[in-house]
């Protein structure tokens, strides 16, 4: 295979954590990656760098706010240039923040549905032409919150309630020739800097039927086997959380 007619895929927030982990899986399916970030440019340039070493020239690292629609639409129009091609489009970035009802804001309100709702549907409306041609796929990263409440979370889980209403609705919408998914992570990674009490962790993990975290690669298999094995799987949310 030449390094042309290898498949791309473009991944939101993949400079660390989850979004890092479903690169590297990809990465190790044989696709090139175009790794978005926002501020994280040493993580972003070093997993890279990791990539590039495995394999040379299939990997490049492209910033962008996607709190800002100009910078949405460069990023759809750098990740077409990058290698030539898109196949896949992994909607991962997301900010997540409490807002207590009677202290929500509707700065807060913008910035969360910015980046979990309205960057992926602007990112996918500027790549449908070339995902169709290239009868690629869409993965979105939502949230078991999503379909069940967090306290304290109104807006995030409003914004990723859209994200998985925009999937079901736009796997039909994009068939036959995108297949439109998300995952939607449970007990994985702790949000950085809140990180609950460990009796707190606890009583999370006792929730779930496994009685244990998961770890991101549980999350980036999950996403590799829907971009490369599932290919009669569409508008699904597949929910990785231990049975929770």
């Amino acid at each position: 295979m030449t390094t042309t007619d290898q498949p791309v895929a473009l991944l939101t927030g993949a400079a660390a954590r989850l979004g890092a982990a479903s690169a590297t899986a990809l990465h190790a399916r044989g696709y090139r990656i175009l790794i978005h970030y926002h501020r994280s440019r040493d993580n972003a340039d070093a997993l890279c760098t990791s990539l590039n070493t495995r394999r040379p020239d299939s990997a490049l690292a492209l910033q962008a706010d996607l709190d800002d629609m100009a910078a949405v639409a460069s990023l759809a129009d750098q990740a077409l240039s990058a290698f030539g091609r898109v196949d896949v489009l992994i909607n991962n970035a997301s900010a997540f923040y409490p807002t207590p009802i009677g202290t929500a804001t509707q700065n807060q309100w913008d910035a969360l549905f910015a980046s979990n709702a309205r960057a992926p549907l602007f990112l996918i409306n500027a790549l449908a032409g070339e995902l169709r041609m290239r009868r690629g796929c869409i993965i979105n990263m939502t949230d078991l919150y999503a379909s069940r409440g967090l306290n304290h979370h109104s807006v995030y889980t409003m914004a990723k309630a859209a994200l998985e209403g925009m999937t079901r609705t736009l796997a039909r919408e994009l068939a036959p020739d995108v297949r439109v998914n998300a995952v939607a992570p449970g007990a994985i990674l702790w949000p950085p800097g809140e990180e609950p009490s460990e009796e707190k962790q606890q009583a999370i993990i006792d929730m779930s039927a496994l009685k244990r975290m998961g770890s991101p690669e549980d999350i980036a298999n999950a996403v590799a086997f829907l971009v490369c094995d599932a290919s009669y799987v569409t508008g699904q949310v597949l929910h990785v959380d231990g049975g929770r």
